[in-house]
């Protein structure tokens, strides 16, 4: 029983330290998720920046100041690219913590009725076992009382022939 609940031990801590992998893992891709976003925004910021610049005559833009502002908004795009890249596998993460919890759970569910069904069955056994004895006590007392009454039979002819020869003796 014991080397049964030192493996159940083993296989529990297992799992927790799975788990515990599991989550820093997801916590790592949330910071970096998180890292791109504040990326995204602050570059969004500099491409709302480079909108309002006019370094042209009469306060127009140039074309340079329009390649910057286009290089700038294709970074941005490129960071939107890799937070959906990211995100994805966030999600992932999130899936297979899912699928992780739901297989426990019919693992736990199947462990549960597997101790079910064993209880059950002993159950059954030591009733079974209750009936032999009580019958099995029955046996020998019956036995037990049947010697003593051959006992007692065996003792009663015994000691009437051992009178009836005294009293020829006597006579």
């Amino acid at each position: 029983m014991k080397k049964y609940f030192y493996s159940l031990c083993i296989i529990f801590l297992s799992f927790q330290a799975f788990a515990q992998q599991d989550t820093m893992a997801y916590s790592a891709q949330r910071v970096k998720v998180n890292t791109l976003l504040a990326e995204r925004s602050a570059k969004f910021g500099q491409y709302d920046e480079s909108l309002n610049q006019r370094t042209g005559i009469f306060g127009w833009q140039t074309k340079r100041d329009i390649k910057n502002s286009n290089e700038i908004l294709r970074q941005v795009v490129l960071t939107d690219n890799n937070i959906f890249k990211e995100l994805k596998v966030l999600m992932d993460y999130k899936d297979l913590q899912n699928q992780q919890k739901v297989a426990v759970a019919d693992d736990s569910q199947e462990r549960i009725e597997n101790y079910m069904r064993t209880i059950k069955k002993l159950q059954e056994q030591n009733a079974q076992l209750k009936d032999e004895a009580k019958t099995g006590n029955r046996n020998i007392s019956n036995y037990i009382i049947i010697f003593l009454v051959l006992l007692m039979a065996g003792g009663f002819y015994f000691f009437n022939k051992r009178i009836k020869q005294y009293e020829k003796r006597i006579v």
